[in-house]
């Protein structure tokens, strides 16, 4: 049996597919033992989110102890993983490329019983670079039926595979998934006008009520291409319209605003890059306000923002990454500075506001990014960065059903002190000429250039940021041009005073090493000339 499985971020996805699992499981008879080796798979993008899936099954089977749960992944040690699977996992969380690893390299890995495949998050695993691995690990697995039917085999001869898909939003990539691994599949959705209703209503709704109450409708014709983004109602929505040069103090002055607004509460902020991710968070764990409190008394600095600043990125070592998702998780007062590897189906407590600060790669990511906020009818708000030149990005969004409406920064701005060496001037006539933003500009900028590491850090983030600005692709290509971009702007927004090269030094030092090679060649080839010229007119005069 294969399904596909469309509902919006926050829903419950992870239980819905582990319950029943856990359900069948218990009440397997002959009894399930570890030596019967696994009999479900759950493949997930992240290493994060095997982890959640993996904490959830925990508890899940808290009453079930002869049901063994187990997970797999990239940056754990292979050998103690290969002692798990040979003492046996009966519902098994994995990566795809350790998977693949495991099921070519662990003899001991026993998986002919197994029953349910199921991908979470299926269009980021494609989106990731996983499609070779997923054909490999398909073709590895074998058929959908148990066809070897062994004496030791607990799963009867014949019994069919089911294989499961699941995402917020269901693509081309999706369906490209679904024809490596589904066959004629069903579509299984959410109605999330009916989710709604039914959040709101604390008695569950009677075993025998009629099928129309029912919030999941099967449909085998439906097209999950054509609907809207499943975003939560209760979700506040918003856009800011920043010109570049004033991004970072944008950034930082709705952080400060947030927090002061409402003290006990989480941020996740969205970047492009992992260089961006390390900037940011070396900023915001150093800069100190205000800034002229040097001349005042001993210790009257403190941290810009007075809350804790956590990153999570692919290039960070495993259990530097593992240690910020789980602290992040428990923390009451935090902001988490982010690439995409945070969008896909993690679930942080009491998160109350999701900050894109660049614009997701594609539109349907959107969903995934604001999913982290607004969970199972919680209240939530998402704030989107726009440059002027972007902002036929909201068309983009409008066409799935993503309405936002205009943040207003400078009523925001305005409430701040301003620092008593600025002027005060009655009406400020654009966001880059406020007397806040041009003071705390010139502070961040201040601490860039007293710190060379800082300075490094904020290079770096600056080329990468621009690289990734260029790889926009399909229709957001003519929305996001890098041509458009004022360069110089772009490195204010990393406080920086001046554009870095977007080449490294070594590529700089062969360019200008070619350049004056060709410069010799041609002053060489010019001497040639002339003594050639010269030899033909002595030639004529004899």
């Amino acid at each position: 049996m294969y399904r596909l499985v469309n509902a919006p971020t926050g829903t419950g996805k992870t239980i819905a597919y582990l319950a029943p699992l856990i359900h069948h499981l218990q009440g397997h008879s002959p009894k399930v033992d570890r030596s019967h080796g696994t009999f479900a798979l759950v493949i997930v993008p992240t290493r994060e989110l095997c982890l959640q899936v993996y904490e959830t099954l925990e508890k899940l089977l808290h009453r079930f102890h002869w049901i063994v749960p187990g997970y797999v992944m990239g940056g754990e040690k292979k050998a103690k993983e290969k002692a798990r699977l040979r003492k046996g996992i009966s519902i098994l969380i994995a990566t795809p490329g350790r998977l693949l690893d495991h099921l070519k390299n662990t003899a001991s890995f026993v998986h002919k019983n197994l029953r349910w495949v199921i991908f979470d998050e299926a269009d980021s695993i494609l989106e990731l670079g996983y499609g070779k691995e997923i054909e490999q690990i398909i073709k590895l697995l074998g058929s959908g039926q148990n066809e070897q039917g062994e004496e030791d085999d607990i799963v009867p001869k014949g019994i069919q595979k089911q294989n499961l898909l699941l995402s917020a939003t269901l693509n081309d990539k999706v369906n490209d998934l679904a024809k490596l691994s589904l066959d004629d599949p069903v579509m299984i959705g959410l109605d999330n006008t009916k989710l709604q209703q039914n959040l709101s209503i604390e008695s569950p709704a009677a075993p025998d009520s009629d099928a129309e109450d029912m919030v999941i409708h099967v449909n085998k014709s439906a097209n999950p291409l054509s609907e809207d983004y499943g975003i939560p109602s209760q979700l506040v929505q918003k856009y800011l319209r920043v010109p570049c040069g004033a991004r970072l103090v944008a950034l930082l002055s709705v952080l400060k605003n947030l927090f002061e607004r409402e003290a006990s509460q989480k941020v996740v902020v969205f970047f492009s890059t992992r260089d961006a991710v390390d900037f940011h968070y070396s900023l915001l764990s150093e800069f100190q306000w205000p800034p002229n409190s040097e001349t005042e008394e001993e210790g009257t600095k403190e941290l810009f923002l007075k809350c804790k600043t956590f990153r999570l990125h692919g290039s960070m070592e495993q259990e530097d990454r593992r240690s910020a998702f789980g602290t992040f998780k428990t923390e009451k007062q935090a902001v988490l500075l982010s690439t995409d590897v945070a969008a896909r189906g993690l679930d942080f407590p009491k998160v109350r506001c999701i900050i894109q600060y660049d614009c997701p790669g594609e539109a349907t990511e959107y969903v995934h990014r604001v999913g982290r906020t607004a969970r199972i009818g919680e209240k939530g708000e998402a704030l989107l960065f726009l440059q002027p030149i972007e902002i036929d990005y909201l068309k983009e969004l409008k066409k799935h059903g993503a309405s936002l409406t205009e943040y207003p920064l400078m009523k925001v701005l305005d409430k701040f002190p301003i620092p008593g060496n600025m002027p005060r001037i009655k009406k400020v006539l654009s966001l880059e000429s406020h007397p806040w933003v041009i003071s705390l500009q010139r502070a961040l900028e201040s601490l860039t250039y007293a710190e060379p590491k800082m300075k490094s850090l904020a290079k770096n983030a600056f080329v990468s940021w621009v690289r990734g600005y260029a790889a926009h692709k399909g229709e957001l290509k003519s929305i996001f041009v890098v041509k458009k971009l004022h360069l110089g702007h772009v490195a204010k927004s990393f406080a920086l005073r001046e554009q870095p090269s977007l080449v490294g030094k070594s590529h700089h030092k062969e360019t200008m090493k070619r350049k004056r090679d060709e410069r010799q060649k041609g002053q060489q080839g010019k001497k040639r000339k002339k003594m050639s010229g010269t030899g033909n007119r002595s030639t004529q005069k004899t």
